[in-house]
């Protein structure tokens, strides 16, 4: 048999703040002495008896659109957009360069240094890295093949 708990006598008390509070809203009885939970759910149920706003037309974005097509704004004009992002990857590719010209025999030589051959350490840490590019690869393909269904 189930014995009434703290959390029955909770929901109890939870349920009847809120069925006074319904009523009184229904009633529009004066909240000055309301339950500080009574109130709070006077709150909500008045919130909840007025209805939400209109929604926006469905052919807003159509209409919004033509309007700036009239004024003579380009809607679809992204050249600027294209011009920013080519400048961007040339100074990014400019900059690995620089980089690796600087930088890479140090690189080359620890990336050397870690092959299979040097010790299993570096051959644990190289079978990791083919296992996380393997398990990268397999997760993109499968989202990919669930996004085209």
């Amino acid at each position: 048999m189930n014995k009434p708990t703290d959390l029955d006598a909770a929901r109890q008390r939870e349920w009847h703040a809120q069925e006074r509070a319904l009523q009184q809203e229904r009633l529009r009885t004066d909240p000055a002495g309301d339950d500080p939970l009574v109130a709070q759910y006077r709150l909500l149920a008045r919130a909840l008896r007025h209805p939400p706003l209109d929604a926006i037309p469905a052919d807003f974005a159509a209409g919004v659109a033509a309007r700036a097509t009239a004024r003579g704004v380009a809607v679809d004009d992204d050249r600027f957009e294209t011009l920013l992002l080519r400048g961007l990857l040339i100074v990014l590719g400019l900059a690995a360069a620089v980089v690796v010209a600087i930088h890479g025999g140090a690189w080359l030589r620890s990336t050397l240094a870690m092959l299979p051959a040097a010790d299993g350490y570096s051959a644990d840490l190289v079978l990791m890295l083919l296992a996380c590019i393997a398990a990268s690869t397999i997760f993109e393909l499968w989202h990919r093949e669930r996004a085209v269904r």
